[in-house]
Parts: C-alpha cells; sequence; structure tokens
C-alpha cells in the first residue's frame, strides 16, 4: 500500500462520484409525472422504463460493489471454489424467464408495487404477506451495508480517513460524505436516480474490467504466469490446486444452484423488474443480461491476477482495490475506485427504496394506517429508505466487516424462504397459505439455527452458509437444505388443511392477468397503489 493519500486518484474518484452526484439530483426532472407523490413514481420509477434502462438498472443492481470486491476476494483466498458466482449467473437468467414477465403482468394489472402485494392478492393472507415482507427488509440490510464496505474499502486503499491512529470521525468522514449524498438524491429522486447512475456506473465497469484482463497480464507476463503462481500458492496452502477438493463439490453446486433460486427473489430485483414499462421490455432484459455473466467471469480472474502480483493485505476485501493501486497509472487506479465507488451507491439506493416500500406497503398500509393516501404512503417510503440507510451505516461502522459479510449470507439463506409464496403463486394456488406460512416459518428456523452453529477461524457463530445436509452427509448449502425442508412442510401441510377443510382464502388475480402486457385491454396502466387497494 503506498504511503499516504493517491492525491491523483482521490481526484479522479471525486471528479466521478461529483457527476454521477449531479446526475443523481438531475434525475428528478428526468420523465417527471403530473403528480409525482405516489409509489408508482418515486419508488417506481412511473413504471416507465424500456429495455436499456431497465437492463443497466438490473445490471446495476445484481452487480455491486461487493460483487467487484467479493468475487475476485474468493478465488484469492479461496481458489476455484469462488466462481460459483458464475454458474449462479447462468442458471439464474432461464428460471427469471419463466416467472418474472408473469409477476410483471398480474403486479401491473393490479397495481402491485412489491412482492408481498402479489402473496397477499394472490392468497388473501395478510399474516403470509407479512413474512415475506419482514423477510425482505432483514435481508436486505446487510446487503446495503456491505455496499458501504465496498467503498470504505476503496478510501482505505486510497489513503482517505486518517488511518487506524485517527479518531472516528476523521476516519469515517469521508464515509459520512458519501452516505449524506446518496441519502439525499434517493429520497429527492426515488428510483430515477440509480436507473440514470447506472448508465455511468455500467460504463465505467465495462472499461476498467476491459482494460484489467489486457493490461495486467501483459505486465505479469501473460496468463501461463498468473495460473502457475495461484496454483503454486494453492497447493502450499493445502488447498489441492486450482480445481476444488472432490469433498468441496457438493458445496459448491448447492451454493451455486441455492444462490440462483434466491437472487430475484430480493426486493431490489423485483422493484428494478417492475419499473419496465411492459411485459416484452421484461422479457427481453431476461434474454440480454447473461451478457453480465461475461463480465462476472472475467472479474473473477482478477483474484488470480492479485495472487500473481503478490498482493498482501490482512482483509481480503481490500485485494482487488490493491492491486490496482499496484497496476495502473494512478490517473486510471482513479477510474476504477470511481467504477467500484459508483457500483455501491446505485444499488444501495435501489435496495433502500425496495425496503421502504415493502415497510409502506405491507406494514404500515396493512397494519397500521390502511387509510393511507398516496402522497402519505410516498412520504413514509422517503422517510423509512433515510432510515434503512441509517441502519446500514450504523451496522458499518459499529461492527467488524466479517459481521457485516455473514449476516449478508443468513440473508441470502432468509431469502431463499419467500421462493414457494412467490414463484409457486405465480404459477398455481394448489398451495394452502397457512401452509406455506408454516414452511416458511420452518425453513427460517432451521437456516437460522444451522447457520449459528457454523464456526469459522474467526467466528464461533455464523462463520459460514455451508453445513452438512441431513440424510446425505455432504457439505453443502443451507439455505438450499432450508428450502427443500420449507418445500416439503408446505406440500405436507396443504394436503392435511384441504382435508380439514381450513378457509383458502380470496385470491384477487385471474389466469388473464398473468399474460397481459401494457397495451392490453382492460389493463390498468395508470392504477395508483392506493386505488387497486380500494377495488379489493
Amino acid at each position: 500500500m503506498k504511503d499516504g493519500v493517491n492525491g491523483v486518484a482521490l481526484g479522479v474518484f471525486v471528479f466521478f462520484f461529483l457527476a454521477v452526484t449531479v446526475l443523481g439530483f438531475l434525475a428528478a426532472r428526468w420523465r417527471r409525472a403530473a403528480d409525482e407523490h405516489t409509489l408508482d413514481e418515486w419508488g417506481l420509477g412511473g413504471r416507465s422504463f424500456g429495455t436499456w434502462v431497465t437492463w443497466f438498472l438490473l445490471g446495476g443492481d445484481l452487480y455491486t460493489a461487493y460483487t467487484f470486491v467479493a468475487v475476485p476476494a474468493a478465488i484469492y483466498a479461496a481458489g476455484a471454489a469462488g466462481f460459483f458466482a458464475v454458474p449462479y449467473t447462468i442458471l439464474v437468467y432461464p428460471l427469471i424467464f419463466t416467472f418474472l414477465p408473469r409477476l410483471w403482468s398480474v403486479s401491473h394489472r393490479h397495481g402491485y408495487v412489491t412482492t408481498s402485494d402479489f402473496v397477499r392478492g394472490r392468497f388473501g393472507s395478510k399474516g403470509l404477506s407479512l413474512a415475506v415482507a419482514v423477510t425482505g427488509i432483514l435481508a436486505t440490510m446487510p446487503y446495503i451495508a456491505l455496499q458501504l464496505v465496498g467503498i470504505q474499502a476503496v478510501l482505505d486503499v486510497m489513503g482517505v480517513g486518517g488511518g487506524d491512529s485517527a479518531n472516528w470521525f476523521v476516519k469515517d468522514l469521508p464515509l459520512l460524505i458519501a452516505f449524506g449524498v446518496l441519502a439525499a438524491y434517493t429520497y429527492s429522486s426515488g428510483l430515477r436516480a440509480p436507473a440514470l447512475i447506472a448508465f455511468v456506473k455500467d460504463a465505467l465497469i465495462y472499461i476498467v474490467i476491459a482494460v484489467a484482463v489486457i493490461y495486467i497480464p501483459i505486465k505479469l507476463g501473460g496468463f501461463d504466469e498468473i495460473f502457475k503462481a495461484a496454483s503454486d500458492k494453492y497447493t502450499a496452502a493445502g488447498a489441492g490446486g486450482l480445481v476444488p477438493a472432490q469433498a468441496g463439490q457438493w458445496t459448491y453446486a448447492t451454493l451455486a444452484l441455492g444462490s440462483a433460486l434466491a437472487l430475484f427473489m430480493y426486493p431490489h430485483s423485483v422493484t428494478a423488474t417492475l419499473s419496465g414499462r411492459s411485459r416484452e421490455v421484461i422479457r427481453r432484459n431476461t434474454t440480454i443480461l447473461p451478457l453480465y455473466s461475461l463480465m462476472l467471469g472475467l472479474l473473477a480472474l482478477l483474484g488470480f491476477m492479485a495472487i500473481a502480483a503478490g498482493v498482501k493485505v490482512t482483509n481480503g476485501q481490500l485485494a482487488i482495490p490493491q492491486l490496482f493501486e499496484n497496476m495502473f497509472p494512478d490517473w486510471f487506479a482513479g477510474v476504477a475506485f470511481a467504477a467500484i465507488g459508483i457500483g455501491a451507491l446505485v444499488p444501495a439506493a435501489i435496495m433502500s427504496i425496495a425496503a421502504a416500500n415493502l415497510f409502506t406497503r405491507n406494514i404500515y398500509k396493512d397494519f397500521i394506517n390502511p387509510a393511507a393516501t398516496p402522497r402519505q404512503e410516498t412520504r413514509v417510503s422517503k422517510l423509512v429508505s433515510l432510515l434503512v440507510k441509517v441502519g446500514a451505516l450504523v451496522f458499518v461502522l459499529t461492527m467488524d466487516k466479517t459481521v457485516a459479510i455473514n449476516f449478508q449470507l443468513l440473508g441470502g439463506i432468509w431469502i431463499l424462504q419467500t421462493f414457494p409464496s412467490l414463484v409457486g403463486g405465480l404459477f398455481t394456488r394448489w398451495f394452502h397459505r397457512w401452509a406455506l406460512l408454516g414452511g416458511w416459518a420452518v425453513g427460517m428456523l432451521y437456516g437460522t439455527i444451522a447457520a449459528y452453529g457454523v464456526a469459522s477461524p474467526t467466528q464461533k457463530h455464523f462463520g459460514g452458509s455451508s453445513k452438512e445436509i441431513p440424510g446425505i452427509g455432504e457439505i453443502g448449502y443451507i439455505g438450499l437444505t432450508a428450502f427443500v425442508l420449507n418445500v416439503a412442510v408446505a406440500v405436507a401441510l396443504t394436503f392435511a388443511l384441504r382435508a380439514l377443510k381450513a378457509p383458502e382464502g380470496v385470491d384477487e388475480t385471474s389466469p388473464g392477468d398473468y399474460t397481459a402486457d401494457a397495451g392490453d385491454a382492460g389493463v390498468e396502466t395508470e392504477l395508483p397503489p392506493a386505488t387497486a387497494d380500494a377495488s379489493h
């Protein structure tokens, strides 16, 4: 790490940061609606985004600063096992092609803003809707925190913040400033801000990765030397070389599959999806989003490059920022740092909006103030989005970073337990609402207890997301095991509750809702959330 502040890199970083800040505030004027005081406008961008805006928004949503830092960091620390992120993003796109257009259509027809809105309407159960909402909020909070961790990693490598000897205020002041800017333009512009900034973010990331996979290997003597250095390191560490040992193959496969099932259960993924203006926009996006998987595969190779470049860090999350500072000219290191920093701002904004929408629609409106007007809903959602970001900031400033990472892993286990209610509900009404709630509870309980019992060299609890699969004896992803238990319980309870003729709840949707497009007759294209609720 270079001594002192890297002034050139910091200057370039600040330039891009200021540029996206201006864009964030200008976004409030972009496609401004006649009535901006509705969740459709503030929280979903007026449901007006076309194919490319939605593509950049979803890409900015899914490929975050933490992805940029953590995926190659996993390769740097553990070898090819860290590549699980590449197959899971390949698996996820055919999966979402089957259900995201259906979710968009039924949400457009009924004015649904969140997944919990759909679950409540499909199964006639506020209790199940509340469970999905609370799970979404809990899973999103540490995810937002990790975006701030990504910004902090970049600031540390640039030498900003005064070092460990500085008092907490001086050390964390740059992060506090970044947080304040993020909170201000999200409050002002809603989803339009990250949608506009995502263009800059993705362009920077593509440029940085394209340069890195050409420039760095040339400086290091080619990919043969890079792979040899990585293989030597893993062999010396007893990790078995580049290829994971046979004992780790179940872990690799179940983690990839479970992560694929969970990715589009996150509230921010759904928020970006529902901002599209037509069903065809969503279908097209599922076919072109795999371009990001290509980028992710190249990004993962940076972990091997960090090994070959001799990067030594005590915190693996600093490996890639440190690689950039060591290998790039200072000015281009600043561009790379800006890509990571802006890559944190976009998803953090979308995540806070998504969590706020869940609270407003499915807790505040359903249980606190059922008569809330669209203006009241929007005001509450704006305030909650600020509180969510404050909570994430406190999390980052007061807790060890490894704790934040482990809670994000736990969030993935939790969010996967909403899959039967959401995706199952999009294709069938066979499951009983109470059975889905029971399955969710079992999955959440098992997943949390199992994750609590996982130890690591540095922690007694929540030290990882893999454990022995009951009845199989192999080490696998806890979230997928919990999901299987969830579905098994839901199926068994559905048979039992149907035999007992338990009340089913009212399904307010119809078969035609799931294939409707914006231009179809009868589709309520301008239906605000409050009106939709009044018609239920």
